[in-house]
């Protein structure tokens, strides 16, 4: 099976993880399918082992419901596997409506912008004293870069039994 959807949880992945193991059966789980967006979230998982600080922006459409994006999500839960990020002010010492700093996913802050033109493009931003990293991946308006990660996933698929998260883990050896 490959899952392309927005939403699914850490928690809802472990779920499948287990259905599929008892069916014998492989699951490809991508909030994104291009490739140039995998190769951003395994560039930050690169950066975060190195890096103590980070947010992540989630830009899309104003027609998109849900917030975060799938993209975006799943990158945030990704590197608070890595580790959780070092922690700004704490939530309870701002002054002003808490939700301006964000969603906490995966220890991360995550901001999602909805605005005409975007399509769903993800940030990340690793901060340091007196420096900035920041990556990101704008896709285009045609599903063109998609293409390409979904048919890969098509065809490994069927390669392991479970759930493997993230095109990446097709692209990189581990």
């Amino acid at each position: 099976m490959v899952i392309g959807t927005s939403g699914l949880t850490a928690d809802d992945f472990a779920d499948l993880d287990r259905l599929a193991r008892d069916r014998g059966v492989g699951v490809i789980a991508a909030g994104n399918f291009s490739v140039m967006a995998a190769v951003l979230r395994r560039a930050a998982v690169m950066a975060a082992r190195h890096l103590a600080h980070w947010e992540i922006i989630d830009y899309a459409s104003d027609t998109k419901p849900d917030v975060p994006s799938g993209t975006a999500r799943d990158l945030a839960e990704t590197l608070g596997q890595v580790r959780e990020p070092a922690g700004a002010l704490p939530l309870a010492e701002l002054e002003g409506p808490v939700e301006a700093r964000g969603a906490g996913i995966g220890g991360a802050r995550v901001h999602s912008v909805r605005l005409p033109s975007f399509v769903v493009s993800t940030e990340v931003v690793f901060g340091g004293p007196g420096e900035r990293l920041v990556m990101r991946h704008d896709p285009g308006l045609t599903p063109d870069p998609y293409v390409a990660g979904t048919l890969l996933a098509v065809r490994r698929v069927a390669d392991a039994v479970g759930v493997r998260r993230g095109l990446d883990s097709l692209l990189f050896d581990d």
